[in-house]
């Protein structure tokens, strides 16, 4: 039997949209839009959804001044 492990989102490498939005504070449609665009450097796609990757959005947000 598995066990479920919980990790803090803090302390992971890749975010749902979900836990981002929670994370950031940003909407799920903004974060899915930014995703979306072909110079997101920051997100990876997964079959229909997409990954963010904590550390690479973290640099981005610091460096941005407006969304």
């Amino acid at each position: 039997m598995s066990e479920q492990i919980n990790v803090p989102v803090a302390e992971k490498a890749m975010l749902t949209v979900r836990e981002c939005a929670a994370y950031s504070n940003l909407g799920i449609h903004k974060l899915q839009a930014l995703c979306s665009q072909p110079d997101c450097t920051f997100s990876v796609k997964s079959g229909n959804r997409f990954l963010i990757k904590r550390q690479e959005f973290d640099e981005w947000l610091r460096g941005i001044k407006e969304i």
